[in-house]
């Protein structure tokens, strides 16, 4: 039996995909569930329509994400932090002080868990931080740190 999916479901497909699966599974599971519906034509091709426009508005997204990520590795931040002897810093710049200071001194609102940190920056210099914009889009800031 035919069956387009209404959620994903685990070791069958996902959303919007059509799958051929057993009689007894797609009516005594999948169709009671809620995780599918019988693959008439009529729902094939409303299926299609729906991926089309997902489609279209992904690559929308994509764009603005694109441009997004243009302006983003353009720009340069800056921090001015208590440091000791040899660049050392008192504490550290997190993914959060990235975040807040890019939307202070550029008016551009990154959530922190975009920006790619494998450890809190310690250190006075110039680094550049990878923020992801978009699932495939990314950015190279420049985050330059001076000591006091």
């Amino acid at each position: 039996m035919e069956v387009i999916l209404l959620k994903d479901v685990k070791g069958q497909g996902k959303k919007g995909e059509v799958i051929k699966v057993s009689d007894g599974y797609a009516r005594n599971f999948l169709l009671p569930k809620g995780y599918a519906m019988e693959a008439t034509e009529g729902g094939k091709k409303r299926i299609k329509e729906q991926n089309a426009l997902l489609q279209k508005k992904r690559q929308t997204e994509e764009g603005i994400a694109r441009k997004q990520a243009e302006k983003i590795s353009a720009l340069k931040v800056e921090f001015k932090v208590k440091s000791g002897e040899n660049g050392k810093l008192f504490g550290s710049v997190t993914g959060k002080d990235i975040s807040e200071a890019l939307k202070k001194q550029h008016g551009i609102a990154v959530d922190k868990k975009k920006i790619v940190l494998s450890d809190p920056i310690r250190n006075i210099g110039e680094f550049q931080v990878e923020i992801k914009v978009y699932p495939d889009v990314s950015a190279q800031l420049a985050v330059v740190i001076k000591g006091e």
